[in-house]
Order: C-alpha cells, then structure tokens, then sequence
C-alpha cells in the first residue's frame, strides 16, 4: 500500500464514520418525535407507520432506546412511551435556561398582581411550549415546571408570540392544520392572520374562550437580546372572574411584566 495515500484513506473512513453517526442520530430522533401530548402511548407498529422505518429497524431502535431510558413499555409490552431520562434532562435544560432562570420571580409576581393563573412558554416553530406555571390556588403548588404544549392558534400567549414571527412561520402553523378545540377556536387561515394583525395594533393577544370553554386569557410577548419575540406571557381566568371590561387595564399589566422579563434577559428597546 502506498503511504502516501493513507491520511487520505484515513479522512474519508473518519468522513463516513460520521456520516452514519448523523444518520443514526437523525433515526433517533424521527422516532422520539412520533410522541406528542396527543400521542403519548405508542407500538411499534405505529411507530414503524410514522418513521416509515422497516420494523426491524424500527425495532431494533427502540431496543436502544429502551436500554438507556429513553424510552419505557408498559407491561402489556405492546406500547411504547417516553423515559424518564428524557424528563430528567429536559429539567436541567429548564433550570440552565436562562428564560425561565429570570423570569420565575416575575412570574410570580404576575401571578400575585392578578390572582390568576399564569403560564410562560416559548416557541418551538410550532407550538407554545410551557416552561413554568404559577396557580394561586391554595389546592395547587405555588408553582409548576411541567412541560405541555399550547396551540399557538387559539391561546393568547400562543398567539402572543405567533403575531410578531415571519410571515413563513406563520403560515406553516396555518398550514398544518388549526385544530378544533371550542365553538370559538380560529379555524381558518385568514382569520388567524387578522387576529395576529389585531395583536400586533394592541401589544398583546386575547384567548376568550378559544382554546377551553369559559377560559379568559390575555398574553403578551417576550423579545430577547436582538429584539425577536421568542417567548410570551399570559394571565389566565375563569370569564366570571375575568370581565372583557378588564382586559385593557389588566393587559397593561401582562405588557409589563414581559418587559421586565425582556430587560432580564437583554432586550433594551
């Protein structure tokens, strides 16, 4: 063999040998993301449908998976669902976050102005992910850090940080479809864009009985260091306890405290 040739040889084996780590990564992660909050619960022959990866493949996955926690079966072992290691990484990447590091004493601070409920998410390209709650009910913990995702259609911190994304993003979100969830639940393309100008001309966003029945909530956006919205702020009420007549005096209030968490985290309008 010719010496000369062997640095060669060696890159294009480190070349492919990286290649088929990427690839076997990118499996990976086309079989986590088959579960949902909707989809928590799956087998294999469902999984198999969604990847579109033969199920010996499939399988053989989801035996790697399981070894190392990322994924558990249940003890009818017909059905997979995400591990518990997943949850204990998830929740070192909320407590590294520098979003939900600065923002909780706001949150709660919110969450005592107004006695309501109040969430903070962030985006994900497709969803309003939750990353802390505080209920000021006495029958709850004083706050959550439970992760679930909200529809960026039809909740106001959803459409709170929808408003102000491109106009590519937007119509992604149209186009994967706008679930039905209440009689008032936005369900066409058109009107979501003329409730996301509406949020725009305000400042902030309404969900009035558009996601869950007899739910009124107000949601304000969260821009970060280069001034992108990348985060949002909602109080959340019964409608008895939240009056239309309120909304623009306690949105004031919502707007606020999404600034103070902006200035946290390095937004300086």
């Amino acid at each position: 063999m010719d010496a000369t040739n062997e640095p060669t040889q060696t890159k294009t084996s480190s070349a492919r040998a990286s290649d088929e780590n990427l690839k076997s990564l990118m499996k990976i992660m086309r079989v986590l993301e088959c579960f949902s909050v909707n989809d928590r619960a799956l087998s294999l022959s469902e999984i198999c449908e969604r990847t579109g990866f033969p199920r010996s493949t499939t399988h053989r996955l989801m035996a790697s998976l399981k070894e190392v926690g990322f994924l558990d079966q249940d003890r009818e072992r017909d059905k997979y669902r995400l591990g518990l290691k997943l949850f204990e990484l998830g929740n070192i990447v909320l407590m590294n976050l520098d979003l939900h590091r600065e923002a909780r004493p706001i949150v709660d601070s919110l969450k005592r102005m107004s006695g309501q409920m109040v969430h903070l998410a962030i985006f994900d390209g497709q969803s309003a992910v939750v990353i802390h709650r505080a209920d000021p009910s006495p029958d709850h913990a004083p706050t959550s850090t439970s992760i679930e995702n909200a529809p960026v259609h039809c909740t106001s911190v959803g459409k709170a940080i929808l408003a102000w994304q491109s106009e590519a993003v937007i119509q992604k979100v149209i186009n994967a479809g706008l679930r039905v969830y209440t009689d008032a639940t936005i369900t066409s393309g058109p009107a979501l864009l003329a409730e996301l100008e509406k949020t725009r001309q305000r400042g902030y966003a309404i969900d009035d009985g558009e996601h869950q029945p007899g739910l009124r909530c107000v949601g304000a956006p969260i821009r970060g260091q280069n001034g992108q919205v990348i985060a949002g702020i909602s109080v959340s009420g019964p409608s008895w306890q939240i009056n239309m007549s309120d909304i623009e005096e306690l949105s004031k209030v919502v707007i606020h405290h999404a600034n103070l968490i902006g200035q946290r985290i390095g937004h300086h309008p």
